[in-house]
């Protein structure tokens, strides 16, 4: 299970999206900041990757196996912990588990069950800038272009994202053979 920490982190700004509608007030801020976290958490789904970096926890089984953690691109794996089915968890030495981050920015982990414990929590942080600045512009412009498109379709209308959205984020996206 993965829980992920400062989860809502918009992947542009809100001036940059209200310099793209020509807004200048403030009246609408609130609307536009939640379209930018929804555009941005749609970008995350379609790269495959998180935008902002940001701590998340996970848990995967402690069977001896390499594991591969479900966020990515992974920045550093903090550590690990021996959980229990009792929720509590216990720290462990570096040299009780493996761990490995390999080019394509994917995390593996493996550890050999301990003391009846079957489960590792790993700590990691993972995401391809620390703010919206670090991310390329293309990423920024489609996150800004599709909560536009959405800011424009709010009285009813159907929004659907424009083709220049997935055009913008595909070079980035990351895909998985199950």
């Amino acid at each position: 299970m993965l829980v992920r920490d400062e989860a809502g982190t918009p992947g542009a700004s809100l001036e940059e999206l209200k310099q793209y509608l020509r807004i200048s007030g403030s009246a609408e801020d609130g609307l536009l900041d939640r379209l930018l976290k929804s555009a941005t958490a749609l970008c995350e789904q379609f790269v495959g990757q998180w935008l902002i970096i940001g701590e998340a926890r996970e848990t995967v089984r402690a069977d001896g196996s390499w594991q591969r953690l479900s966020a990515r691109p992974v920045v550093v794996i903090l550590g690990g912990e021996a959980a229990g089915p009792d929720g509590g968890v216990e720290a462990l030495p570096a040299d009780a588990y493996a761990i490995d981050i390999d080019a394509a920015g994917d995390g593996w982990v493996r550890a050999r069950p301990m003391d009846g414990r079957r489960v590792l929590a790993v700590r990691y942080r993972a995401g391809m800038a620390e703010n919206a600045d670090g991310l390329p512009d293309p990423i920024r412009h489609g996150i800004v272009r599709l909560a536009a498109e959405n800011f424009a379709a709010r009285d009813g209308e159907v929004a659907t994202p424009p083709a220049v959205v997935g055009a913008l984020w595909r070079p980035w996206r990351r895909m998985r053979l199950a």
